[in-house]
């Protein structure tokens, strides 16, 4: 297995990510993994060398966090031997306060992860969409402070334009430099015909120097790898 720096920080992840997305309970999903039948699938990537795994909040209601934390646990002796991420945004809750990305619920999308994963932070904290509701300026300044709380590490960005992404960070670094993350992620947005990323996605990537982790690069195979 073969190891990079996440972005432009210090913090070196395995190549291949594993998604976690597939693990949950089946009656949210028919393909969805029991924890029994997952894993065998992440003790092969973990004996292979995979340290590196994603799951989100709303991935089977909350189950596959349940699942990634125990079998995290599991197989490996300490919590720093694996980078873990997951993701907030998407509705936790028949509440209109229970889904994207005001600072009411990213403290509080954060804390019930940590609880479902069964840890005291995660590595990686990435806003799942962009919210169209809520200022940049208020979810920047809220993952602000979930990483100065030490719930997380370093944050990122899924599935979102490039133009997004990019406000987001210009957002960061007009606060002077307090909001922004040198390991910022993107998922970029795709072609699901082609699973080629936009160019306008690589040419923020090129300079803002984020970490970019393709996902669905073989049909839905494996969650994807560092660009």
């Amino acid at each position: 297995m073969r190891y990079v720096k996440l972005g432009s920080s210090g913090l070196q992840v395995s190549r291949i990510c594993l998604g976690m997305m597939s693990y949950g309970d089946p009656r949210s999903w028919e393909w969805m993994l029991r924890e029994d039948a997952a894993e065998p699938i992440v003790r092969r990537a973990a004996e292979a060398g995979v340290t590196f795994f994603d799951t989100a909040d709303m991935y089977s209601d909350g189950a596959s966090e349940e699942i990634t934390g125990r079998l995290l646990a599991k197989l490996f002796a300490r919590r720093d031997d694996y980078v873990l991420a997951t993701k907030v945004y998407f509705p936790m809750g028949p509440g209109p306060n229970d889904r994207g990305l005001s600072r009411k619920h990213v403290l509080a999308a954060i804390d019930a992860s940590l609880t479902r994963l069964g840890t005291d932070y995660v590595d990686l904290y990435q806003i799942h969409r962009w919210d169209h509701e809520t200022p940049i300026e208020e979810t920047m300044e809220a993952l602000h402070d979930v990483v100065r709380a030490g719930k997380a590490r370093y944050i990122g960005a899924s599935s979102m334009y490039a133009w997004q992404f990019a406000k987001a960070q210009h957002t960061a670094q007009a606060a002077g430099g307090v909001l922004s993350d040198p390991a910022a992620t993107s998922w970029p947005t795709v072609c699901m015909s082609t699973r080629t990323s936009t160019s306008s996605t690589w040419c923020v990537r090129s300079l803002t120097n984020e970490a970019c982790l393709r996902r669905s690069s073989r049909s839905r195979g494996c969650s994807g790898g560092l660009a």
